[in-house]
């Protein structure tokens, strides 16, 4: 620690402190305008300027770092006067028309002319006449206003890694640019409008809605991926004007993606549904909530009589809060009387919470999120972190550019991380089983595994070990296409890392072999000791806000909340004790299960909440039949969805920035998210929904508020024991938390496993069950854009992201491309034994020659409609990453 004084204040910080940080901790303000929390100190602006006791000349108290007895002082007439002058030569080639500048009352260059007194230009000349430039649908920039802080270059650079700006010109000519001026062609992730202190970036979707001292404020949690990015929203006149991120919050700490930072305006969005609807004679007519929920409640109940409860289904949902889907579930199950209840996670990480309660006992990601950032070797497969978890990727990225982290990515397409790895292993899609046997082989036959570790924590070492040994690296690079030296480096790469990080996603889960694939991640990281300690672990990275939450809470057919078993008597019995009812024994249908049981007539009716399976599940004609074919179809949501539009009855309800509620993110944190807005229309909240149709079937549920029900979770569910929210307000907290006054878990499995010991899991490869063949020569793989989110219902319905992307496309390797003839943006048939599609075709060298990639977000050009809906055996996964189509010019 130093010891300094500043305006005869004592302080004592860290050594390495700078004199500005000093200052903050105790308590003296410094103005400046180059500094940002995020940032290195840079000095460039010389507005905190101070004096240094023994030193005759100002210093900048951002750069300058402190010295033990250091004396430091912040106001003088000679500060002062230095200041002032400082701030009047940034204001000489400023654009002062401060009236319609959306910073006005928020300008931090403002303040300061307020704050010394500068009423009039003092410096008359020649002012820069550089014309705002904003050809693209995110951001504007006015290079009159800007103040060349180098805040925007620096985030971009720093934080983002991106350095899609920079200084260009010298002198008066100088400026930030892109490369040779051209259009700004970035991530667009809104860092350098976030980070700017001037009106010089504006948002485009805010421009003119009303500025920040105008807006009211709530905090809440991003509706998309699974980071559960902490977010302010400002609002004015019943509207979402804009979104900032919440500075200094665990999660992201001031850092937002596109989505986060411009993909909100589709809670504002004209096709919101406002009222109830009922199908009737070829088409929808509006009706009142008592209207319809008494043909809801009333269709559901006859179903139950004349076909019994196992004829009903329940699709609850990852983007609904917490609260809603303990109520979903306990409704299905309750009420209706069946354990059929699902939701999407079947279709992106059921092989998670298969795979690794399996070996570990627990069914999440073992670690947090920042911690990612202090491994020392980190192995992505299957997981595209940039583009679909971004504030992850930035924790990867932090790790390799600051720290120096080995990173591996495993991942048949080029993604963003492979610029950055020591080792890009680019697999066949489906062969990931036989490529992490060949590590393990290489480690077990190097002598690089952790003996202490597997002797004294695991079980079921001898069996697996025998398996391992029949893939040796010749076999798997035949298997892979991955050559030798590459399987041999990156077995040692990881093995030798003292924090070694697996991240991985649905690039491995969604497949026949998911669950295979998750227990092999799981045998990787117990061979080397690498869990149970802080920035190693097994990271499954959720794929949706509340995915976690939703299989926390019971929303599967397997389940209660805490997944308790409901085929375990005593599990049963304590929430039948609860609830009041007698609850079925045995396990639900899964979602494809339900679709397929329809199909066959075996479920009647469907009660769907926030889900959108006429997208997002996989051999779409067929799914269509089957919802087609139902007795009775209902569906709750926020837009008349491709689902909504077949249904018998839609019941509108409220966005994420219309509730009160929590979300729980992939690192097990729950999170509260406050109510900004009022729903629009007659929209309702999902849960109060649910508790009306199920008074109406008899079954009483009644709550006066979000924070009774997490109660009531909290009381039946051990791992969320001791939450509740008061407890949540701030960071929220990591479960486990079994009692109120337990901190929460930062990582899991520190001195044992929650088992008792890591089991080892014996896995043999085994082929995707289609392959390309003469008719259909192409592997196709699926995924996610960076600028859209699963099935497009709100990405698409946010004007900034649609615009930029707007379509679907097919990515074709030029090798493909120059047999097939096809060019760069022509249309294109890709056909599978399932169906076809018609899509742009995208030649790049992202994916390899006879792999094709298409994203799943656009109803139009539906990647499903091409999927095959084989199922893992074990979590009923379905094949949604490898099946074979063909590619032919022309629509």
């Amino acid at each position: 620690m130093i010891n300094l004084s500043i305006d005869h204040k004592k302080v004592s910080v860290l050594e390495g402190a700078t004199i500005l940080e000093a200052a903050n901790a105790c308590g003296v303000k410094i103005p400046y305008l180059c500094n940002f929390s995020l940032l290195k100190p840079y000095g460039a602006c010389r507005v905190c300027l101070v004096q240094v006791s023994g030193n005759p000349k100002l210093l900048a108290a951002c750069t300058t770092p402190v010295a033990e007895g250091m004396q430091v002082t912040t106001a003088s007439d000679e500060i002062h006067k230095a200041r002032k002058f400082v701030v009047e030569l940034l204001l000489s080639d400023h654009d002062c028309r401060c009236i319609t500048c959306e910073k006005d009352g928020n300008c931090k260059l403002q303040r300061l002319a307020y704050e010394y007194g500068i009423d009039e230009r003092r410096f008359e000349g020649e002012t820069r006449n550089y014309q705002p430039d904003g050809n693209n649908p995110f951001l504007e920039y006015d290079h009159r206003k800007c103040i060349l802080c180098g805040r925007c270059a620096r985030v971009c650079d720093e934080v983002q890694a991106v350095g899609a700006v920079d200084f260009a010109g010298r002198g008066f000519c100088a400026k930030i640019s892109t490369a040779f001026d051209k259009p700004l062609n970035c991530i667009f992730c809104g860092s350098c409008f976030h980070a700017c202190p001037t009106g010089a970036i504006n948002s485009k979707l805010a421009r003119f809605k009303g500025r920040t001292a105008d807006l009211a404020q709530a905090k809440s949690v991003c509706p998309f991926c699974g980071c559960g990015c902490n977010l302010t929203l400002h609002t004015k006149n019943q509207q979402l004007v804009k979104v900032t991120p919440q500075k200094g919050t665990i999660v992201n700490n001031g850092s937002l993606c596109v989505k986060g930072s411009f993909g909100y305006d589709f809670v504002n969005h004209k096709g919101r549904l406002t009222s109830p609807l009922i199908w009737e004679d070829g088409g929808f007519r509006g009706a009142s909530w008592e209207e319809a929920l008494s043909l809801v409640a009333r269709k559901l109940g006859q179903l139950k009589q004349r076909y019994g409860a196992d004829s009903i289904g329940g699709l609850s949902s990852a983007k609904c809060t917490d609260e809603d889907n303990y109520i979903f579930q306990k409704f299905m199950r309750a009420c209706i009387g069946t354990n059929n209840v699902d939701h999407c996670a079947r279709l992106c990480h059921a092989s998670t919470v298969a795979g690794l309660a399996t070996t570990f006992g627990s069914g999440a990601m073992t670690n947090s999120i920042a911690e990612v950032g202090g491994a020392d070797v980190i192995f992505a497969i299957g997981s595209n972190t940039t583009d679909s978890h971004p504030i992850i990727g930035l924790q990867v990225l932090k790790a390799v550019r600051e720290r120096g982290a080995r990173l591996i990515v495993a991942d048949p397409r080029k993604i963003r991380l492979t610029r950055y790895a020591d080792v890009w292993l680019r697999q066949k899609p489906g062969t990931d089983v036989a490529l992490l046997n060949g590590l393990m082989y290489v480690i077990l036959h190097e002598g690089l595994e952790d003996k202490k570790f597997i002797a004294e924590r695991t079980e079921g070492y001898e069996e697996y070990k025998k398996v391992v040994s029949d893939y040796p690296p010749d076999k798997v690079a035949a298997i892979t296409g991955i050559s030798e030296a590459d399987i041999v480096k990156a077995a040692r790469i990881y093995a030798e890392g003292k924090r070694a990080s697996i991240l991985y996603s649905m690039g491995i889960t969604q497949h026949v072999a998911g669950t295979d694939n998750v227990k092999s991640v799981a045998n990787l990281a117990m061979l080397t000791g690498n869990i149970g300690r802080e920035s190693t672990g097994v990271n499954p990275l959720r794929g949706q806000n509340n995915v976690q939450g939703a299989c926390d809470l019971g929303a599967l057919p397997n389940v209660y909340p805490g997944y308790q078993k409901v085929v375990d008597a005593a599990a049963r019995d304590k929430f039948e004790q609860a609830w009041g009812v007698k609850l079925p024994g045995e396990a639900g249908l899964t979602v494809v299960e339900m679709i397929k049981a329809a199909a066959r007539g075996q479920i009647k009716g469907l009660y769907i909440m926030g889900e959108n399976p006429m997208v997002s599940d996989p051999d779409l004609n067929k799914v269509k039949q089957a919802l087609m074919g139902l007795d009775f179809l209902v569906v709750q949501d926020i837009f008349l969805t491709e689902t909504a539009q077949l249904a018998d009855v839609v019941l509108p309800a409220a966005s994420f920035a219309e509730r009160d509620g929590t979300y729980t993110n992939t690192e097990r944190r729950v999170q509260r998210l406050y109510k900004a807005i009022d729903p629009p229309g007659a929209a309702r909240l999902d849960w109060d929904i649910v508790c009306e149709v199920s008074r109406r079937l008899g079954y009483e549920m009644s709550y006066d508020s979000a924070a009774k029900i997490m109660d009531e979770i909290a009381g039946l569910t051990p791992i969320y024991g001791g939450m509740s929210y008061e407890r949540l307000k701030g960071e929220g907290l990591q479960w486990p938390c079994p009692d109120k006054d337990h901190p929460g878990t930062k990582f899991l499995h520190k001195d044992k496993f929650s088992r008792g010991l890591g089991l080892f899991s014996p896995i043999k490869f085994k082929a995707p069950p289609e392959w390309p063949d003469a008719e259909y020569p192409f592997i196709l793989t699926t995924g996610r854009l960076l600028f859209h989110f699963h099935t497009g219902s709100m990405t698409r319905r946010a004007k900034a992201l649609d615009e930029h992307v707007p379509e679907g496309m097919v990515e074709l390797n030029p090798q493909d491309a120059k047999r097939l003839g096809i060019a760069d943006g022509e249309q294109v048939k890709v056909s599978s034994r399932r169906g076809e599609i018609s899509i742009k075709a995208y030649v790049t060298d992202r994916v390899g020659p006879g792999v094709v990639f298409i994203p799943f977000h656009f109803a139009e050009a539906a990647a499903n409609t091409l999927t095959i809906a084989e199922l893992d055996p074990v979590a009923k996964i379905p094949e949604l990453k490898v099946c074979a189509v063909a590619i032919q010019r022309g629509q």
